[in-house]
């Protein structure tokens, strides 16, 4: 018999959907002053409709003049701000240059093709990683959905929470053998949950990589494949009896404030990758800013795609 209930009154689809929203809406900023850049740039890029070779004549830091000669024989020069290093003096290049104003100008390597290159970048990545979490978003939703479709059987399972690395889990180890290890999506009612307990599983243990566990009326999805062997990490096993304080501590573990403090390690590394990223683009704080953004943004995603556990 299908038991599944409505997505939003699982807890896991609605923490997977807060953290989906919140990667959307970095993704949306992104994107959005990456368009804003790469029309002013496209619009400058445009006006440089004039062609000539020239020649490098001087070197300032990251700044080249560069001397052509305009079709009525006049000879001009116009200083290039570059983003990469810059070619020597005395090296020809093409130069780019607007018309009615020759001071205008852009040559390979200079700062405005590279900010026309970012923002495409800016616009493209925001797009994929937005696909990216949506459409895992909503691959997890149908896969879980299917699993109450599957016949039960009683199983006898004990609660184990494990932390490895900076991700703590919720998994049912099963009391029969073979043994298996179930992850499972973080519930409130698995701090309860007495060690061992009886519970109906969705599937076979045995054989199936993703099952449903229903305890007590609230339905417990499989957060990643059966493991065959025991999770790695620091173990810490249910009471046979629930504690006196079973009810304040269930009430602590469901709140949103618990959950990020519980994924809070997860963003710490954020802007040092933001960091390396702005240092590879030479994007300077923009750039740092928007990579240390949708890098904390996407480890809470994966924390709740992972199933953490904030108990």
């Amino acid at each position: 018999m299908n038991t599944n209930p409505s997505p939003f009154r699982v807890r896991a689809f609605r923490h997977g959907l807060v953290t989906t929203v919140l990667v959307l809406l970095v993704c949306g900023a992104i994107a959005t002053v990456s368009l804003l850049s790469y029309n002013s740039a496209q619009s400058r890029m445009t006006s440089l409709s004039a062609r000539a070779v020239g020649e490098i004549t001087a070197v300032r830091d990251y700044v080249v003049d560069v001397r052509w000669t305009l079709p009525n024989g006049t000879q001009v020069t116009a200083p290039v701000e570059l983003a990469v290093t810059p070619p020597p003096a005395g090296m020809r290049a093409e130069v780019a240059y607007e018309p009615g104003n020759p001071q205008h100008a852009a040559i390979p390597g200079a700062a405005l093709l590279a900010e026309l290159d970012r923002a495409a970048s800016g616009l493209s990545f925001s797009a994929v990683i937005a696909f990216a979490v949506l459409a895992m978003l909503l691959g997890l939703t149908i896969t879980r959905a299917r699993l109450t479709r599957r016949p039960t059987r009683k199983v006898v399972v004990r609660r184990v929470r494990v932390q490895k690395g900076l991700i703590a889990r919720s998994w049912l180890e099963t009391e029969s053998g073979p043994q298996r290890w179930i992850p499972v999506y973080y519930d409130p009612a698995l701090v309860g949950m007495p060690a061992p307990v009886e519970v109906s599983v969705h599937g076979d243990p045995r054989t199936d990589r993703l099952l449903a566990v229903d305890y007590q009326g609230t339905v417990l999805y499989s957060s990643g494949a059966t493991a065959r062997t025991e999770p790695q990490g620091r173990r810490t096993d249910n009471p046979v009896r629930p504690d006196e304080d079973i009810a304040e501590r269930t009430a602590a573990s469901s709140s949103a404030l618990r959950q990020f403090r519980a994924d809070a390690a997860l963003i710490m590394p954020a802007p040092l990758v933001g960091l390396f990223w702005a240092y590879l683009d030479a994007g300077g704080f923009p750039v740092w800013l928007g990579a240390t953004l949708i890098t904390a943004a996407i480890a809470l995603w994966w924390a709740a795609v992972r199933g953490s556990d904030p108990s």
